[in-house]
């Protein structure tokens, strides 16, 4: 996703991303959170931070006298996170509105979450190679993605949606051609079945890898669908202009149909840094 759609996704989406936590995001987060095995007393990064699906829980477990820092590009979606930590009564949370693959901590971390936002980096090799060196050695790093044919129909058919009306894209492009896609896409495909998600990890300089499958179909009315493309890394292709976008709407809809259950099948991952000299 170039940086242009990167900057201007997240803070429009912010509301509708919100909207599928707790059928998506919140599951999918305290798995993660969970695999992380984070202690009380720990530091942790939640790298695309989001509303706080992760952050939350992270907060909740390492208690008073650890912190967790909630990095994410998007002010509007810090700003959601931030309600939900202070609405249970949470102080052990930092918010930084700032692009995570250029993020310096202070001191390592002892466990680094991301739920699904390694995925919109656009090096997510180089990315991660610098994200994981932000834990100390022995610390732990957990993730989600998506598994294979997750997200499948719906984002082929949003696409479609897309390009049968002829509409311009948010970054300007005059139309969007048969093959484009967003990063997010190329980069969910990358990492789509356990055994490819396990190598990149270790490639990455991780160790004692471990994935698990979470099994997840949530069924979709039309705002929940319309939601998903609204606050996702898809935003990246919709059009400004309401008038288009209200089309797109109505296209991706009839082609949903009634009754679209998502496949929001997932992989749990976590491994640790072992340093080398």
């Amino acid at each position: 996703m170039p940086a242009r759609h990167a900057a201007a996704l997240p803070d429009g989406g912010a509301e509708h991303f919100d909207l599928l936590a707790p059928a998506v995001w919140n599951p999918v987060s305290n798995a993660v959170v969970a695999a992380a095995d984070i202690l009380l007393g720990e530091r942790v990064l939640d790298v695309f931070a989001g509303t706080g699906t992760g952050t939350v829980p992270a907060a909740q477990l390492a208690g008073p006298a650890g912190h967790v820092d909630a990095v994410d590009r998007s002010s509007a979606m810090l700003d959601l996170a931030e309600a939900k930590a202070e609405a249970l009564g949470l102080e052990n949370v930092s918010y930084h509105c700032a692009d995570p693959s250029e993020w310096t901590p202070d001191a390592p971390y002892d466990a680094i979450i991301s739920c699904y936002g390694l995925l919109l980096l656009d090096d997510m090799d180089t990315a991660m190679d610098r994200i994981v060196r932000m834990v100390r050695p022995g610390g732990r790093v957990a993730l989600s993605a998506w598994d294979d044919r997750a997200l499948e129909p719906f984002g082929d058919l949003l696409l479609d949606s897309i390009r049968s009306l002829g509409t311009t894209p948010s970054g300007g492009a005059a139309s969007i051609g048969p093959s484009a896609t967003p990063v997010f896409v190329e980069n969910r495909r990358r990492l789509a079945s356990a055994d490819r998600l396990q190598e990149w990890l270790g490639a990455r300089g991780l160790t004692d890898v471990t994935v698990e499958k979470l099994g997840l179909a949530v069924p979709l009315d039309a705002d929940h669908a319309w939601s998903l493309a609204q606050g996702s890394g898809y935003r990246a292709l919709l059009p400004h202009d309401p008038v288009a976008l209200e089309r797109v709407r109505d296209a991706l809809l009839d082609r949903l149909g009634d009754d679209f259950v998502l496949n929001a099948d997932s992989l749990i991952a976590v491994g640790s840094y072992r340093a080398t000299e």
